[in-house]
This record gives C-alpha cells, sequence and structure tokens, in this order.
C-alpha cells in the first residue's frame, strides 16, 4: 500500500472520531512495505501534529468543507499539505503520488480536486500562511479551545508550551538499578559509540542525543534499560518507597511507573497494578517479563475497590490519573484532534472519583502520590485542593524535587525542548481514617 494512503487511512479514523493513532496505525503499517513504514509513520504523526495550521489553510483553499462521508479524502489532502511545507519530498512527487491515492479510495472525482488545491497550495500557500500568522491556532498549531487555555493558564510560558508540543520529543533513558548504576551505563553507551547525558530531575534518566533502536542498546533484551520520559521518572524516588511496603500502582497501563517501582525498591511485599482494560495489562506483563520483575495484574475499575481490594492497607500508593494528555502531545500530537473543551471538567470529575475511591484502602500514615501527564491545572492542583477540602484526614506533603513550576498544590513540569514531557505531581499524607 501507499504510505499517503495508509496514513490517510489512519488519520481518517481520528478525525472521524473513530480512533487515536495508537489504535488506527498499527494495522495500516500491516499494509505497507517495511522500508515505507518510517515514512507512514511520519505522514501520520507529522500531519496530526500540524493539523490544526494545515486545516485552516485547507478551508483557504477549498470551496466548501468535505462531507462528514469523504473524511478519507480530506485526510489525504492534509497529508499531501504536510508533504509540501513539512517534508523534503519534491513537490511533484508529493502531489502526484497523493492525488493517486483516490482511486484506492474508490474516489476518483477526487483526484481533480486534490490535484487543484494541492498544486495551488504549491504556488500560493506560503503567502496564505503568512497572511494568516495573527490567528494564533495557525501561528501555535494548536486547537483554539486548546492555545486560549494555555495562555489562560500559563500567560508567560503559554508559546514555549506550544513550541516544545510541536517539536520531536528526545528520546529518554531508564537505567535498571538492579543492574547499573546511570554511570555505568552511560559509560556502556560511550563504549558503543551512542550519545548520551545524564538527566536533570530523574537520578535513573538518560537522555540520547539522537534516537536509535532500542534493540541496539546494551542489555536492552535483558532488561538493564527501559525507554521512559524523564518526568515520569519522578515517581520512583518521589513515593519514598522501603522495605516490606504493600504498594498500590492505580491506572498502572502500560507499565513504566509499575516497573520502575520494582526496580527502585527490591525489597517490597507486595505490588498490586490495576487498569481498567485487560488488553493494556497485556503490555505491562510483557514489560515486567523482559525486566525479569513480578506484580500482581488486576483488570478493574479502581474506583470499585469492593471488586479487587483485599481490604488489607497501602504504604504507598500512585494514582498516576487518567487525563486529557496534553503535557505528552509532541509524543501523541492526535491529542489535538480528539480532545475537546467539554472533555476536560468530565476528566476532573473522574479525578476527584478515584482519589475518593482508593483514599481508604491506604493506612493511616501512608502516602499517596497523585500524577498526570497534563498541563492544565484544572486537572491538576484544583483537583487536588477539592480532595483536600473534603477529605479531613489528607495533609499534603513537599516535593523532594525542584523540577517543574510549584503550584497552590503540588508542582507543575512543563513540556522542555529536548527535555521531560509536560507532567504534574502532589503527595499526600494520611493522618487519620476516615470518619464514617
Amino acid at each position: 500500500m501507499n504510505p499517503r494512503l495508509a496514513a490517510a487511512r489512519a488519520l481518517a479514523a481520528v478525525l472521524s472520531g473513530k480512533a487515536s493513532l495508537n489504535s488506527s496505525l498499527p494495522a495500516q503499517l500491516d499494509k505497507v512495505e517495511d522500508r515505507d513504514r518510517g515514512l507512514t509513520q511520519d505522514l501520520a504523526f507529522g500531519t496530526a501534529r500540524w493539523q490544526p495550521r494545515l486545516d485552516l489553510l485547507a478551508a483557504q483553499l477549498l470551496q466548501k468543507p468535505f462531507k462528514a462521508a469523504d473524511a478519507d479524502v480530506q485526510a489525504l489532502l492534509l497529508v499531501g499539505l504536510y508533504q509540501l511545507f513539512y517534508t523534503r519530498i519534491p513537490a511533484h512527487a508529493a502531489i502526484g503520488e497523493t492525488v493517486g491515492c483516490a482511486d484506492k479510495l474508490k474516489k476518483p472525482w477526487a483526484k481533480g480536486l486534490l490535484n487543484a488545491v494541492l498544486r495551488r497550495a504549491q504556488r500560493e500557500g506560503e503567502a496564505l500562511l503568512a497572511g494568516m500568522e495573527r490567528d494564533p491556532v495557525v501561528r501555535t498549531a494548536h486547537p483554539r479551545w486548546l492555545q486560549k487555555a494555555l495562555k489562560a493558564f500559563w500567560p508567560e510560558q503559554w508559546e514555549a508550551i506550544c513550541a516544545a508540543n510541536n517539536a520531536h520529543p528526545p528520546m529518554i533513558l531508564r537505567v535498571n538499578r538492579r543492574h547499573h548504576s546511570r554511570d555505568g551505563y552511560l559509560a556502556l553507551l560511550t563504549e558503543t559509540g551512542v550519545g548520551a547525558s545524564a538527566c536533570q530531575f530523574s537520578r535513573d534518566g538518560i537522555v540520547l542525543t539522537e534516537a536509535c533502536d532500542v534493540r541496539s542498546l546494551p542489555g536492552f533484551a535483558e532488561g538493564w534499560v527501559s525507554v521512559q520520559d524523564e518526568a515520569a521518572q519522578l515517581s520512583a524516588d518521589l513515593l519514598e518507597l522501603a522495605p516490606g511496603q504493600r504498594v498500590l500502582d492505580a491506572c498502572c497501563a502500560p507499565g513504566g511507573k509499575t516497573c520502575h517501582l520494582l526496580e527502585a525498591e527490591a525489597g517490597l511485599a507486595h505490588l498490586v497494578a490495576i487498569d481498567l482494560e485487560a488488553k493494556r495489562l497485556t503490555r505491562v506483563r510483557e514489560n515486567l517479563d523482559r525486566l525479569q520483575l513480578d506484580a500482581e495484574l488486576v483488570a478493574c475499575d479502581a474506583r470499585d475497590t469492593a471488586s479487587w481490594w483485599d481490604g488489607k492497607p497501602f504504604q504507598r500508593i500512585l494514582l498516576d490519573a487518567p487525563c486529557s494528555a496534553t503535557g505528552v502531545i509532541r509524543r501523541h500530537p492526535d491529542i489535538k484532534l480528539t480532545r475537546q473543551a467539554d472533555d476536560i471538567p468530565a476528566l476532573a470529575a473522574l479525578q476527584g472519583e478515584l482519589l475518593d475511591a482508593l483514599w481508604p484502602t491506604l493506612e493511616v500514615g501512608g502516602m499517596l502520590l497523585y500524577a498526570t501527564c497534563s498541563s492544565l491545572p484544572t486537572e491538576n492542583t484544583e483537583v487536588i485542593e477539592a480532595f483536600l477540602a473534603r477529605t479531613p484526614g489528607a495533609r499534603e506533603l513537599d516535593l523532594a524535587t525542584e523540577a517543574g513550576i510549584r503550584q497552590p498544590h503540588g508542582r507543575q513540569l512543563l513540556a522542555q525542548e529536548g527535555g521531560h514531557d509536560g507532567f504534574y505531581y502532589a503527595k499526600l499524607i494520611k493522618i487519620a481514617a476516615s470518619r464514617g
């Protein structure tokens, strides 16, 4: 299959609200030649990254918008525009190959339209975009609701946040303490000619100068190292783990933090890792097996404690709550297409429900670490503020890190070009049992 067609089909499912790229793209990648998989991924993710900008340009070039049934043609047009403005593919190849895909969609009428629009974009696109630069959606390539929210919450940083969201993320490793120190693994990378440096905030983190195939990393198959962003790595130390503790990792998939907790403290008495979907736990088990670690995995709704909790209190809880994922847009650019402003209050309500449900499972004196990969205070400090107000036995603790910006509650890490993702942490201690 033509990589442009594969990317467009994956994107069409996203534009139609039926899927994310993580769910729609793998099936399309299976249909292209191995040599074209990288190009297909770049076309899909790159088009999603710049879609808010490209979509407004397309609106200028089209006489009327596409019908809902023609989301595939719309996606194909956006893929064509992405090639013209953000890749080194020659214009004649970008246009010709993209137009040719219309036959495979069984919509031959679209060939003339795509050809005319893409050729006009080749001639006039730069001038049209320049004339639209005053629109912050065009300038930042973020949907209007998100651009406005970031500007309102982060008036000094919002443009830097958008720039970081549009940049390609670095490849960051987490060294397994059970096998090597960070310095020791850095030495191994130097010996193999891999450029790398220590992360600023995570004691286990290494950022690579250039991304590489994980199979080329020393000891990857043996579990010496994993791929995980620096911000996500902070949870293991912030939890203050100790031998003999029972630990709960709520909403654990894909399991990076689960594994890190076990690497950081080999003497844990028990670790329970739960997630809503059983199929997501398959990835968690794969990660545990590669690292030769073990945890009790349970597929359930974390809020329904009667269905999974044995009544034995936990000394530590990590709640990596479901969120808008606005802090990891650079890794999942289709978030710009799939998230809407109305999602945020609903997510904040869910986060509050999870806190309320899990708090009774924590023993008095125990700690709960609340985390999200959101950049929006609505899901972060405001959620913690509301929880503390309604929970007399909860108190907030300071976080032992200089990462991020201190908030009224917790610390907010904003996405950094060349550095960590956007993330949020708050740590709570249970000073008294809830009144029943």
